[in-house]
């Protein structure tokens, strides 16, 4: 009944669903510390996706795929590179040891999330601060690459935050992005990117079946994490939120309702 409550009120207004999200999504950094626990994205699951990952990496690959799938485009090597909704920081970690920025910023809203991170991931180019997605705390042209792995539908206004994306790219710099919708809602996702002026389009891709699959793979340990850390009285919330088997999520990926895409913009030399 509450899951139910909660996807039925995050439907109601862009402010209610900016709100509850920012309430439970405290409520789940507050309540999981748990160290293996880095990682809140659905993954994808390609036969092309074959980098070589470290011991302590490998039990992520699905959702690791996913960041390596949007953050190439951007060559992001030597640059300073912002993830906005930074979650529990693996993407962020990974991005900052594989990619090999000069400098890698991590911002969420979450104090006890970033706080999480800070102890959690421990490397030389990377930094966690809190922030809002829609009110960045940095001067404009402080970046390279600004990168939002599906983050964006929980944000009142998606066009208050493109805005500060474009704001805070230098001339040349990427905006790495990836989210899912429901199917109606794509095409005017895609139409408010390409109308802001100050950035075009470089690639554009339908990974929806590549999220369904790496979901289907991954359901198994996602299933056991959460059976091991939660209690029994939240686990159906737990199981609707992390995407597994008969929650709306993966429904509709599988019935094309919902569809994940994924997006490279670069700005303006200009």
């Amino acid at each position: 009944m509450l899951t139910k409550l909660l996807i039925y009120l995050c439907n109601i207004s862009p402010f209610a669903r900016r709100m509850l999200w920012r309430w439970w999504y405290e409520r789940l950094a507050k309540r999981i510390q748990a160290g293996e626990w880095t990682f809140m994205n659905y993954g994808l699951n390609s036969a092309d996706a074959r980098r070589e990952l470290g011991p302590a990496d490998e039990p992520d690959r699905m959702c690791i795929q996913l960041y390596d799938r949007i953050a190439t485009p951007g060559n992001i090597g030597g640059k300073e590179v912002l993830e906005v909704g930074a979650g529990r920081g693996g993407g962020a970690s990974f991005i900052a040891r594989y990619h090999h920025p000069a400098k890698m910023t991590a911002v969420d809203y979450s104090p006890q999330a970033v706080a999480y991170c800070q102890k959690r991931h421990s490397v030389d180019n990377l930094t966690f601060k809190v922030g809002d997605a829609e009110a960045l705390p940095f001067p404009g042209g402080s970046f390279d690459a600004v990168l939002n792995v599906e983050s964006s539908h929980c944000y009142g206004s998606f066009l208050t935050f493109i805005r500060e994306v474009i704001r805070v790219l230098r001339p040349g710099g990427c905006f790495l992005f990836a989210d899912l919708r429901e199917a109606e809602e794509m095409p005017k996702l895609e139409a408010l990117l390409a109308a802001q002026t100050e950035w075009e389009m470089i690639e554009h891709e339908d990974i929806t079946e590549l999220v369904l699959a790496a979901l289907k793979a991954d359901e198994g340990r996602k299933r056991a994490m959460i059976d091991s850390l939660v209690p029994a009285s939240q686990r159906a919330l737990f199981d609707e939120f992390a995407g597994l088997e008969g929650s709306k999520i993966m429904n509709g990926l599988e019935s094309r309702a919902i569809v994940y895409h994924r997006f490279a913009m670069r700005r303006n030399s200009k």
